[in-house]
């Protein structure tokens, strides 16, 4: 939860981060940015280095750099040090994600018991999403910008104290060396890629964007390539033949694509369009997050009945339903309808993303379970940056289109061009114009974004509505029983599931 939390908990501070430290934009930027960026390019080598030297001390160190990191960053006496400070952070988050997953994997070797706390697990991720905001708004009433870092210490502290008596320590005797070249392709694909995403969803269709995108592409198939001819992989692709591990996660990341890019335009409604302050629209998003929340315990005890492909298709259904909703928004749609749409959208995705999650790391051996569980982490990393971006950009066209011959006839041409390339910008001018017409060109452009976001709704209900089918066709076999055929699949797949070292299990 907080590894998650301390993606959003700045956003709230950076106005008097902004006062203290006078960062330039570009500083400003790296300063919100760098912490995921970081996060999405190392997980995988980090679950993989777990499952080598042991994910319980993965965990404890982990938690050491996080805590050292959030003291630094919250005291930062310049934008850089707190540049440098949220890069370690997001290093010690790329540990401490994978640790913990890779770790309820093998404590619990009852399914039903292990698909339970997965779902727990998915619920913290989920929640410190959300609250995030919350938090960061309390502790700015009382405190300076820092405090919104120094939540985690106390946790971690904790974490250093009780992890080695009660955490089992788990790794692979006899997994081989860290290949140091594949670490540093992984990290520079993934890099690379979000980069480029996150270039497109900022700037559009741009030089530098396209050309980090296709470097990072390039890299992450030459690293393909040299895993399949490695005797230790840092990755194993023989992971991708079983069915359950490859269909759960191409589903889970289209499944966060559009729970997360749709959250995000959501939350720009609900601020822009509706014109709430970024505190009160984190306080409507929690119905969001306890219906999704509560589907997922729900869908778990159903699973293990019916089996997951048949959740799956179920709970994409009614993310279709929740799209069918959104797309009857327009700028005069009050606050129910897009928190019930919401709502419905994640009570659908959300089961679907936990599921996904828990096949994904019941699909590897146990000893590769940290390298799964990293896959898992980064697919929704990527998934999450993909979603804002390819969502957000569509949403900019369609407003861009519609924009452009809606505006008040009585606008400059100068504030005519900014206030058809994005809502913030029509915004901006029409608080430099004579009332009445401002407020001619913010209903305008508050119409507009509204209808673009009606549109992306309408586009995504058959994609979902396919991909329910696709999903139960392929999985309806996969996880029923208690995951039986997940373990199935991977004998099948040519991965033993033996060779786990488990030091302390009687305690």
């Amino acid at each position: 939860m907080l590894v998650i939390m301390d993606m959003s908990v700045l956003h709230l501070a950076l106005p008097t981060l902004s006062r203290d430290l006078e960062p330039s934009g570009a500083q400003l930027l790296w300063i919100t940015d760098v912490y995921g960026f970081v996060i999405a390019g190392a997980m995988i080598t980090m679950g993989t280095l777990g499952d080598r030297i042991g994910r319980r001390r993965m965990l404890l160190i982990g938690a050491v750099a996080f805590g050292c990191a959030s003291v630094l960053a919250a005291y930062a006496p310049t934008a850089e040090t707190l540049i440098a400070a949220r890069a370690l952070l997001g290093l010690a988050g790329a540990v401490l994600g994978p640790s913990t997953l890779s770790l309820i994997s093998a404590m619990f070797q009852d399914a039903g018991q292990r698909g339970f706390a997965i779902t727990v697990w998915m619920t913290s991720f989920m929640l410190g999403g959300a609250v995030g905001p919350l938090v960061g708004g309390v502790l700015l009433e009382a405190f300076w910008w820092g405090s919104v870092f120094l939540v985690a210490v106390p946790v971690m502290v904790f974490l250093l104290v009780a992890g080695p008596l009660v955490l089992p320590e788990v790794r692979d005797p006899d997994a081989g060396r860290l290949d140091l070249t594949s670490a540093a392709m992984s990290l520079a694909a993934i890099l690379l890629v979000v980069f480029g995403v996150k270039g497109f969803a900022e700037e559009g269709v741009a030089l530098l964007p396209l050309l980090s995108l296709a470097a990072g592409l390039v890299i992450g198939a030459l690293f393909v390539v040299r895993q399949r001819r490695l005797t230790a992989p840092l990755l194993d692709m023989k992971l991708f033949a079983n069915r359950g591990f490859s269909v759960s996660l191409g589903t889970l990341t289209l499944t966060v694509v559009f729970m997360l890019g749709s959250q995000f335009l959501v939350s720009q409604y609900i601020q822009m369009v509706l014109g709430m302050e970024p505190l009160e629209s984190a306080v409507w998003s929690l119905p969001m997050v306890v219906s999704g929340t509560l589907a997922m315990f729900v869908a778990q005890g159903v699973a293990d009945q019916v089996g997951k492909g048949y959740v799956f298709g179920a709970g994409l259904t009614i993310a279709a339903i929740g799209f069918t909703v959104l797309a009857q928004v327009d700028s005069d749609s009050g606050i129910g309808t897009v928190v019930t749409a919401a709502s419905l959208l994640f009570a659908g995705l959300m089961p679907v993303s936990s599921l996904g999650i828990g096949m994904i790391v019941d699909a590897a051996p146990p000893e590769q379970a940290g390298s799964a569980a990293a896959v898992g982490e980064t697919t929704q990393e990527l998934g999450g940056a993909l979603g804002i971006a390819v969502l957000g950009s569509v949403l900019n066209v369609a407003y861009h289109s519609r924009m452009t011959g809606s505006v008040p006839d009585g606008v400059p041409a100068s504030a005519r061009e900014t206030a058809t390339d994005n809502l913030p910008a029509a915004l901006d001018a029409a608080g430099r114009l004579p009332a009445g017409t401002g407020a001619q060109l913010v209903a305008a452009a508050r119409d507009s974004f509204a209808q673009g976001l009606a549109w992306i709704a309408m586009g995504a209900v058959p994609v979902m509505l396919a991909l329910a089918v696709t999903a139960t066709l392929l999985l309806r076999k996969v996880g029923r029983d208690g995951g039986s055929a997940d373990r199935e699949g991977v004998k099948q797949g040519g991965v033993k599931r033996e060779g786990v070292e488990r030091e302390g299990a009687k305690r």
